[in-house]
């Protein structure tokens, strides 16, 4: 080892899905949402003056602060925005987590929470679900550090109740307690609702699901001002200009066009159900999704070989190796042709492992 390494900061880093570029391929690995982004996005792009690029884009994001405090009935000073969710999260991350008692999330779930814990070099145990993949609320109410849940949890799908949540606030008044809410118009009941009433709550969603915008990059936190506050001045502190002026001016106007936010996330909703049936039909069992996803097993098939013999007909799903859901796939939900190409090859390829 060179002398200078032993100064190097090493961490095991997230590894995203695949990007494949190639033409032809469905695309179900990396629960992108299979429709454009509202049309006002595309007007808005073509109405942008090149001019502006050569300013600093507003440091405070008060155009899309100020769409999303309407949009969720809060003040703009309970709202913080960043290069997507993750950059949202790890400067929650690093905001809130400078203790020594662990912080707590589950077992199994958005697999970069870990390695925001080991690059901040915050201390964490993982709680294991239960046998149905729920978060078992007692696990949260030892003494921590601060708390993560995913809900609807990746990458199972499976959504906490408001109920839940509650409980876990009510244990936990004097610590963070993050909720990251990257799926929850898919059909969770989100946080959101909890704000006015626990100021040690965050709640994190994205432009990335159900808004269509995953190459904007655009997250976003909510929460009492305090919070906020406190999350500005650490942003303030690394990098001020965090949102290009393209993502500020056309988030603000996914955020305005909420008819069509709906009809894309009731497509979805609609594709999600009626797929499932489908799978039960061939044999599969997956717990009850409320994401944009499945994250489908069958019982009969071992999952690592179905994804190589997907991957082989240009169809891309997730597989991920390890213990407790090395036997299942997540499929994110496309369009419904998408989907139906899909079933047609799990029904030809289910038939020929049962002669």
């Amino acid at each position: 080892m060179a002398g200078w390494e032993q100064n190097v900061r090493k961490v095991i880093p997230y590894v995203p899905g695949e990007q494949p570029r190639q033409e032809g391929i469905i695309k179900l690995n990396t629960n992108e949402n299979p429709y454009p982004p509202a049309p006002g996005v595309a007007r808005a792009l073509k109405e942008m003056n090149p001019e502006q690029f050569r300013l600093y884009p507003d440091p405070t994001a008060s155009l899309l602060v100020n769409a999303l405090a309407g949009r969720y009935g809060l003040s703009s000073d309970q709202i913080f925005v960043g290069v997507g969710s993750d950059d949202v999260l790890a400067m929650a991350f690093l905001t809130f987590f400078h203790g020594t008692k662990p912080i707590l999330f589950p077992d199994i779930t958005y697999s970069f929470y870990d390695v925001w814990a080991d690059l901040y070099r915050i201390p964490y145990q993982c709680q294991p679900l239960d046998e149905t993949f729920c978060i078992r609320p007692e696990d949260y109410e030892q003494e921590n550090g601060g708390i993560v849940l995913a809900n609807p949890n990746a990458p199972t799908g499976v959504a906490a109740s408001l109920e839940t949540l509650r409980r876990i606030l009510e244990k936990n008044r004097d610590v963070i307690v993050i909720i990251d809410e990257a799926y929850i118009d898919f059909g969770g009941e989100s946080a959101v609702s909890l704000i006015p009433s626990y100021d040690n709550l965050l709640v994190v969603q994205t432009f990335s699901k159900s808004r269509s915008m995953a190459g904007m990059r655009i997250g976003y936190a909510m929460g009492q001002s305090r919070l906020i506050q406190y999350l500005n001045d650490v942003k303030y502190s690394f990098n001020s200009y965090t949102m290009s002026q393209a993502s500020l001016r056309l988030g603000t106007e996914a955020v305005e066009e909420e008819a069509y936010f709906s009809e894309v996330t009731n497509k979805i909703i609609a594709t999600r159900e009626r797929v499932k049936k489908e799978l039960t039909r061939l044999g599969f069992v997956f717990p009850d999704s409320k994401g944009n996803f499945i994250f489908a097993s069958h019982p009969g098939i071992s999952a690592q070989e179905l994804f190589e013999a997907l991957k082989r007909e240009n169809i891309y799903v997730r597989y991920f190796p390890k213990p407790r859901i090395q036997d299942y796939l997540r499929i994110t939900v496309g369009t419904d042709s998408q989907m139906d190409i899909l079933l047609s090859f799990l029904e030809d390829y289910t038939q020929s492992c049962f002669k």
